[in-house]
């Protein structure tokens, strides 16, 4: 399990070891040189003559990155660090320059090469022009092997301004059309991007690997700042943070991912006593005569998935489309252990003038059996979980218990929301998606997942999860339905442990997210796919990961 910490929590870890003169900078650097050597052997076959550019601030990130670089210059690597700020860590830099390196000022008060001989060592002539200077450093960065963004640190707070943001933007506009584009490392985070709640309010410059110090920071793992830090390297250079296993409610979580282990051990696996009703029975109503297919997908792919038994409740038309693509299915009520509520039902009408419109009588009755379960759910006796889909979303009561899990994406959390009350548009929940899951999860007592290119789940006891094992493939029509049924499975299998420690909950919407991703990664790797092959790979993702454990 990744488990990540606040910027806070990583300075206190940090401050009485550098009160005690361990050399954490040091371990950084030498870890970071390791990485960009390994990356220059990968792309060109060996480092030496290669050329890295140190994009550096004013931070103890900066001060990694040129210490790096001195390593980096014993590989007989070249490399030239852009100084951005008023001033950077004088060690670092001397230290650069003594091993044969480059600095170059580009701040407001400098725009001066240090070359071989110190910061204020001026080029013969006039101070260079700084629009000049500016656009020569961004094409060394572009024509560079690597390059390293040491620009801001888990301190800093906001976007990236000034001459930072000025040299990101150009490098960027040049990397857009260029053919060949260098290595981007990343030093602890990638420049600009909120450390703890992973939003993304200026220019950033997007990372192939992060290399980052001591536990990987929130934002790496949260959306849309997951998308720009390439791979996370995790490097341990002693602070002594827990890692592996988040802390229970009552103490704080942490933010975490499960990683396959993790998924393996959540997944339930019938004993040689299990029968059908014991490895969960799941009740779905989902589908219309309009759209019959939302019911065949949630009940196919909680069948792949290895539910007990599938009970089918919609209007007879649907369910003789369900029975016909998956026989196993019971199109009956009765005994359940866990809902899967919505897919494909439209939106209950709320104003008078869309209630004055006709509605579809099987609507109706769909809807009705939604207030039914949704009315069990929060019940005292004959409570059990339920996953809320889609339509379904329209129909949830004021206030539920996190036994309830709520699967919008951002468009549907963003309607939820506003009828909350709260004034938010898809555009803003997709901007921080941590920020209105956990929201929305305070204003209704659900547990929320948020679907997205990384899964956002928040639940019971402050349980937070972010999975990133979906393709931007699997954004395709059924994908949804598909993520209904495998949910609600474990649900279903995992019922009573549930309703004893609501907090599983989320953990299972967690497993549920990974098991979807890593399904439509196996039914076309690299490649398309549709809600069917992702539902027709469970069963194989499933055996894979149990053959771990």
């Amino acid at each position: 399990m990744i488990e990540t910490h606040t910027a806070a929590v990583v300075r206190a870890a940090e401050q009485p070891l550098l009160d005690a003169g361990v050399p954490l900078m040091e371990r950084a650097a030498f870890a970071l040189s390791r990485t960009v050597l390994r990356e220059l052997v990968a792309r060109r076959g060996h480092a030496l003559g290669a050329h890295v550019v140190l994009l550096v601030g004013a931070g103890n990130n900066g001060g990694d990155a040129l210490f790096a670089g001195v390593h980096l210059r014993r590989r007989g690597v070249a490399v030239t660090a852009y100084g951005t700020g008023p001033r950077v860590h004088d060690a670092g830099r001397d230290a650069l320059l003594g091993a044969g390196g480059r600095f170059v000022d580009l701040s407001d008060g400098g725009a001066s090469d240090g070359a071989s001989s110190g910061r204020d060592a001026a080029e013969p002539g006039a101070a260079l022009d700084r629009a000049a200077a500016l656009d020569r450093a961004a094409a060394d960065a572009a024509s560079s092997d690597a390059v390293l963004d040491a620009l801001l640190g888990t301190g800093s707070r906001g976007a990236l301004r000034g001459t930072g943001a000025d040299v990101v933007g150009r490098l960027g506009a040049v990397l857009a059309g260029a053919a060949r584009r260098p290595v981007v490392v990343a030093v602890d985070v990638p420049s600009g991007i909120g450390v703890d709640d992973g939003t993304v309010p200026g220019p950033v410059l997007r990372a192939d690997v992060t290399v980052t110090f001591g536990t990987a920071k929130r934002g790496l793992l949260l959306p849309p700042a997951a998308d720009l830090a390439g791979r996370v390297d995790v490097v341990d250079i002693g602070l002594g943070l827990r890692t592996g296993r988040p802390r229970r409610p009552g103490t704080g979580w942490a933010l975490c991912r499960l990683e396959p282990d993790d998924v393996a051990a959540a997944w339930p696996v019938p004993e040689a006593s299990s029968q059908k009703y014991g490895r969960g029975v799941l009740g779905v109503v989902a589908g219309t005569s309009e759209f019959p297919g939302a019911a065949v997908l949630a009940t196919t792919s909680a069948v792949r998935a290895g539910v007990g038994m599938v009970r089918y409740v919609g209007p007879d038309v649907v369910a003789q489309a369900v029975v016909g693509a998956r026989p196993e299915v019971v199109p009956a009520r009765g005994r359940v252990q866990a809902w899967a509520l919505g897919p494909g039902l439209p939106a209950a009408a709320h104003d008078a003038a869309a209630d004055a419109a006709p509605v579809e009588p099987g609507v109706l009755a769909q809807h009705h059996e939604v207030r039914t379960a949704l009315a069990a759910a929060v019940a005292d006796d004959g409570r059990v979980p339920v996953v809320v889909d889609a339509g379904a979303l329209s129909l949830l009561p004021a206030r539920v218990p996190p036994t309830v899990v709520l699967t919008p994406h951002a468009g549907e959390l963003a309607t939820l929301l506003r009828s909350r009350g709260q004034q938010v548009e898809r555009a803003g929940v997709e901007a921080a998606p941590l920020e209105h899951a956990r929201l929305a999860h305070d204003l209704t007592g659900a547990t929320v997942l948020l679907k997205g290119g990384v899964t956002v789940v928040v639940g019971a006891g402050g349980a937070l999860y972010a999975q990133a094992e979906a393709p931007a493939w699997l954004a395709t029509a059924g994908a949804g339905d598909v993520l209904t049924g495998l949910l609600g499975t474990l649900l279903a299998a995992r019922s009573d442990e549930v309703l004893r420690d609501p907090a599983l909950a989320a953990t299972l919407a967690a497993a549920a997210a990974s098991v979807h991703g890593l399904a439509a990664h196996a039914a076309n790797p690299g490649g398309p796919v549709n809600a069917v092959a992702v539902a027709d790979a469970i069963p194989g993702v499933v055996a894979r990961l149990l053959r771990r454990t």
